[in-house]
C-alpha cells in the first residue's frame, strides 16, 4: 500500500475570508463594544429624558412683492424678494421686540423668546417656516403666531415706508414744476399773439409734460398692492412632544453605540499587534494552524491527554499529529523540532511528550529527546523506567565524549498507556550548552529518525529567548511552533519564520492554545504572595512525582524495576 503525503501549505488569502476573519476578531473586543452600546443607551435615554417635554409649532407664510397686476405672468417674486434676507429679518431682535409687546413678555425673557425660534426656508420656494419650540403646546402655538405677525407687521411697516419716501420724493420734484408751471401759463395769458406768446406756450407745454409724468409716477405708487405676504397654515398646539420618545431613543442610542463601539474595536484591532486569529499566525509564519488546544478547565491539565475525562484534548493532539505525517516535508526526515517563541515552554513539552504519544501509537518508533540543557524537567517529573543501551550509542562512546556531559548515553521508556511507549533522552544541565547540542553524539542521536519506521521529536527552549533552538534547525529541517496567539506579536512570529528559514530549516506549522490557568492568575507570582502571606504557613517543599515504595521491599518508579503510566501524571512548573 502506497502512503500519499501532501504538504500542509498554508492557505492562500480569500478576501471574503479575510472579512470574515476581521469581524470575527472585532467580535473578540467585547469590552469596547460593550462600553459602546452602554454610552450609546445613556445618551439615548438622555435624549428622551430631554425631549419629552419639548414641543414644536409651525406656521408658514407665503410672502409677496408690491405689484399693480398681481396676475401679469412676466413678475417673478423670487427677483423682487432676497428670501435670505427675509430670513434674517425675521431672526432680527426689531421683530422679537414686537412680538414681546404682544405677548407681554418681561425684558428678563426677552432673550428666551428669541432663542425659541427657528426660520426656515423650504427649497424652490418664497415660504418663510416659523418653527418655535417651548415646554407647553399652546404656548408653543401662541409664540409662532406671535412671531408670524411681528414679522409681517414689520415688513409691511418697511413697505410702506419705502413707498412713502419714493412718493415724497415724487412729490418734491412735481412741486417746483407745478409752480413753474402756473407761472408760465400767466405769462403766456397776458403775452400778446406773436413769438413771444408761442414761446412760453411751448414751454408751458413741456413742463405740463413732466407734472403729469410725476403725478403717474405717484398715482401708481399709490396704487401698488402693498401686502407683505399671507400665512398659508398659522400655527396650532401640537398634540405630543416633538422627541422620539424613550423606545425610539434607545434604539438610537443603541445602534449609534454600537456603531461608536465597533469603531473603537476597529481601531483597537489595527493597532494591536498580537495575532487574533488562526488566519494571523498562518500569515505571519507562512505556515498553517495545524491545532488549537481547547481550554484547559484543571488549572494546570495533565502532561498526557490520553485517558483524561475529557477526550477533547488527546484528539486534538493526534489530529495534529496526522496532519503532520501526511506532510511530505516532515515524512521524508521524520524529525520534528517543538520549540515556544518566548517565555515558557510548559505547553510546548505537553505538546512534544503528546505528539510523541500519538506517533507511538500509529506503530513508530519514537524517540523524544528534551533539548532544553538550561531548565531541563521532563526526568524528574515524569515515572519512566530505565531503558536499556540506546541505539544510538556506540559501546564506550559516553566515556569517549569528554567534551560534552550531553547526551550522556541515558535513556528512559515511557508508558502512554494505550498509546503504547516512546523513548525519552532526558536534557541535563550542561557546562556548555552549544558545544553539547552541537556535539558529534547529539548529531548521531537526532539521526536515529533515518530508521525505518522511527520518529524523533525534539523539544528547546524558546526560539526567541535563547539559540539553542537554531543550533538544532539544520539536523531536524521541521519545526512546531507553540504558542499562545494573544501573549505573542505578530513580529515576533515573523521574526521565528526568518530565524529558521536563514537556519536551513522549516516551520511545518503552529499549535496554538490558550493562557494557563495558573499565569491568568499570576503564575508564580500570585503562588508566592500567597506563600508570603502574613499567617500562612511554610509552603510545602516539592515532592518528587515517583511513587514511594510502601516497604522497602518493594521497587521504586524509576529505578528500572516498574513503569507507572503517563495519563496520570500533571505539568510541573517551567
Amino acid at each position: 500500500m502506497t502512503e500519499t503525503n501532501r504538504p500542509a501549505a498554508a492557505p492562500a488569502d480569500d478576501e471574503p475570508d479575510l472579512l470574515r476573519d476581521q469581524f470575527k476578531q472585532l467580535l473578540r473586543y467585547r469590552r469596547l463594544l460593550g462600553a459602546g452600546v452602554g454610552i450609546g443607551l445613556l445618551g439615548g435615554v438622555y435624549l428622551g429624558i430631554s425631549t419629552a417635554d419639548t414641543y414644536v409649532a409651525t406656521a408658514d407664510v407665503v410672502l409677496r412683492a408690491p405689484t399693480d397686476d398681481p396676475f401679469n405672468p412676466s413678475l417673478a417674486p423670487d427677483k423682487a424678494i432676497n428670501i435670505g434676507s427675509e430670513r434674517q429679518v425675521a431672526l432680527s431682535s426689531s421683530t422679537a421686540e414686537q412680538a414681546a409687546k404682544k405677548l407681554g413678555v418681561a425684558d428678563k425673557d426677552f432673550a428666551a423668546l428669541r432663542g425659541g425660534l427657528q426660520v426656515t426656508n423650504p427649497p424652490q420656494t418664497m415660504v418663510l417656516r416659523f418653527t418655535y419650540t417651548s415646554a407647553s403646546p399652546k404656548e408653543a402655538a401662541k409664540r409662532a403666531n406671535a412671531m408670524t405677525a411681528a414679522y409681517l407687521l414689520k415688513r409691511q411697516e418697511a413697505l410702506d415706508a419705502t413707498r412713502d419716501k419714493m412718493v415724497k420724493g415724487y412729490e418734491d420734484q412735481r412741486d417746483p414744476v407745478a409752480k413753474q408751471l402756473d407761472d408760465t401759463a400767466r405769462q403766456a395769458n397776458n403775452l400778446p399773439a406773436g413769438t413771444a406768446r408761442d414761446s412760453a406756450l411751448s414751454s408751458k407745454t413741456d413742463l405740463q409734460s413732466k407734472v403729469n409724468t410725476l403725478n403717474g409716477n405717484i398715482a401708481k405708487l399709490a396704487a401698488l398692492d402693498m401686502t407683505p405676504g399671507r400665512v398659508t397654515s398659522p400655527a396650532t398646539p401640537p398634540a405630543a412632544p416633538d422627541g422620539p420618545g424613550i423606545p425610539m431613543s434607545l434604539a438610537l442610542g443603541a445602534a449609534v453605540g454600537l456603531a461608536l463601539g465597533l469603531l473603537a474595536a476597529w481601531v483597537r484591532l489595527v493597532f494591536d499587534p498580537a495575532p487574533r486569529s488562526e488566519g494571523d499566525v498562518a500569515r505571519a509564519l507562512r505556515a498553517p494552524v495545524l491545532g488549537s488546544l481547547p481550554r484547559d478547565k484543571t488549572g494546570g491539565g495533565p502532561l498526557l491527554a490520553a485517558g483524561e475525562a475529557d477526550p477533547r484534548l488527546a484528539e486534538e493532539y493526534r489530529s495534529v499529529a496526522f496532519r503532520l505525517a501526511y506532510d511530505s516535508r516532515f515524512a521524508d526526515r521524520r524529525r520534528l523540532l517543538v520549540v515556544a517563541p518566548r517565555g515558557s515552554s510548559e505547553t510546548a513539552a505537553a505538546v512534544a511528550v503528546n505528539l510523541a504519544a500519538s506517533f507511538a501509537e500509529t506503530g513508530k518508533d519514537v524517540l523524544l529527546i528534551e533539548a532544553d540543557l538550561r531548565t531541563p524537567v521532563l526526568a524528574s517529573q515524569l515515572p519512566t523506567d530505565a531503558g536499556g543501551r540506546p541505539r544510538w550509542s556506540q559501546p564506550g562512546a559516553a566515556a569517549a565524549g569528554s567534551d560534552a556531559d550531553w547526551p550522556d548515553g541515558r535513556q528512559l521508556v515511557v508508558d502512554a498507556g494505550e498509546s503504547g511507549s516512546f523513548d525519552l533522552i532526558p536534557g541535563e544541565r550542561a557546562r556548555n550548552v552549544p558545544r553539547a547540542l552541537t556535539s558529534p553524539r547529539a548529531t548521531r542521536l537526532i539521526s536515529e529518525a533515518d530508521s525505518p519506521n522511527s520518529t524523533v521529536v525534539v523539544l528547546a527552549p524558546p526560539v526567541l529567548s535563547y539559540a539553542d533552538a537554531l543550533a538544532l534547525v539544520d539536523r531536524v529541517d521541521g519545526v512546531l511552533v507553540v504558542c499562545d496567539p494573544r501573549a505573542v506579536h505578530r513580529s515576533d512570529l515573523s521574526r521565528i519564520r526568518e530565524l529558521i528559514g536563514g537556519a536551513g530549516g522549516t516551520v511545518l506549522g503552529a499549535v496554538l492554545h490558550t493562557p494557563l490557568a495558573t499565569e491568568k492568575r499570576g503564575g508564580r507570582g500570585a503562588s508566592k504572595k500567597a506563600a508570603a502571606a502574613p499567617g500562612a504557613g511554610p509552603a510545602p517543599a516539592p515532592q518528587p512525582l515517583t511513587r514511594q515504595p510502601a516497604d522497602p521491599g518493594e521497587p521504586i518508579a524509576g529505578d528500572g524495576g516498574d513503569t507507572v503510566a503517563l495519563r496520570t501524571v500533571r505539568t510541573g512548573r517551567r
